[in-house]
């Protein structure tokens, strides 16, 4: 397909936005275009034909898309406006993952919209502290949350101002701690028993049987798969790091059928329009495999990657060994687990059992 023959203009179609498609009339065009995008549509009132506007729509068709916090531009005070530019021209600089730039723009932009017209680079310690002190009481938001918006602003006065330990002696708010949640093996068979689509329960399959994160899965490609020696590769995972994991041979069936049946090209999970599946998409597949299951527990799919480290570390698993798989950085972060399950712990009688 030539995208060369069509133009792309965006626009609305009954109060949702689409990208249109025009080129002269011509069937092996239509052909062509309906060949490499099978949702595409005619507009008899428009007399075009049409997609979702969507950023996967719009890397295929090869559109530019909108940078990352553009929609908050025009919210933000016109004197502000060069700060925030400043800002998230920064963020790609120091190669900050899409996540963590959209994370601190979004907070970044709050503050400037709360402080107006009032300049941002004339902000004191004691005005931020008044600032933090306002996102606790008035919006009442969580640690977490907080500790988010104060990295943020903590980015921009120091690595953008250039200004040392601005915020030294700001009080951070401690973080929960929290336990991992998880599933049983038995719950887990029947997630799996309920998801009949190969794609999709290959998907949920990789994620537990090697502890993948859900941004791991979308981005796996075949290249990436050495069946030979059941390595493989996590390649630019969390911090932008690769790492080898092992593939489980119980998989390997279902991974050769996935692939005689729907042939992917490049990544392993392809989306509809080409390009790799969504996260989004991924956490659907299992919000229903979940519910399908009726197991009534609130969890997302990374409960997969926590159920793997766990049922691990009660196989006798080496701590060390499962960081590595993981792709922690900190054996702390790892260790986590051990509360979650400890085989010594299982060991021991409670005194009302010697009753």
């Amino acid at each position: 397909m030539d995208f060369n023959l069509y133009k792309f203009s965006i626009g609305e179609h009954y109060s949702k936005k689409v990208i249109w498609i025009t080129f002269p009339k011509d069937y092996t065009l239509i052909k062509e275009l309906r060949e490499r995008f099978s949702s595409v549509k005619w507009s008899s009132t428009h007399k075009a034909w049409y997609l979702p506007d969507l950023p996967s729509i719009r890397t295929a068709l090869q559109i530019n898309t909108s940078e990352i916090g553009d929609e908050l531009i025009a919210s933000i005070a016109p004197n502000n406006q060069e700060a925030f530019l400043r800002f998230r021209n920064q963020l790609k600089l120091k190669a900050y993952s899409k996540n963590t730039i959209r994370t601190y723009t979004t907070e970044f932009a709050h503050l400037l919209r709360t402080i107006k017209h009032y300049s941002v680079n004339e902000l004191t310690q004691e005005r931020l502290k008044d600032y933090f002190l306002y996102c606790i009481k008035k919006e009442n938001i969580k640690e977490n949350h907080l500790n988010s918006r104060i990295n943020a602003i903590k980015f921009y006065f120091e690595k953008v101002l250039h200004r040392e330990k601005m915020f030294f002696d700001i009080p951070r708010p401690k973080t929960p701690k929290r336990l991992p949640k998880m599933l049983t093996k038995s719950e887990i068979k029947k997630i799996f028993k309920q998801t009949s689509n190969p794609k999709h329960l290959l998907m949920l399959q990789l994620s537990y049987g090697m502890g993948l994160r859900v941004s791991e899965i979308v981005n796996l490609k075949i290249e990436h798969i050495n069946s030979e020696d059941m390595l493989v590769l996590i390649a630019g995972a969390k911090g932008k790091k690769d790492r080898y994991t092992n593939l489980p041979e119980s998989i390997l069936p279902l991974l050769r059928t996935y692939y005689k049946e729907y042939k992917p090209k490049d990544y392993l999970f392809e989306g509809q329009y080409g390009g790799a599946y969504s996260v989004r998409s991924v956490q659907m597949v299992f919000k229903n495999a979940l519910k399908n299951a009726k197991i009534n527990k609130t969890i997302g799919i990374h409960g997969l990657r926590h159920s793997y480290a766990t049922h691990l570390i009660e196989s006798g698993a080496d701590i060390r060994f499962l960081q590595e798989l993981l792709g922690h950085n900190s054996i702390k972060t790892t260790q986590i687990y051990t509360h979650v399950t400890d085989v010594s712990k299982s060991k021991i009688k409670s005194p009302l059992d010697f009753l």
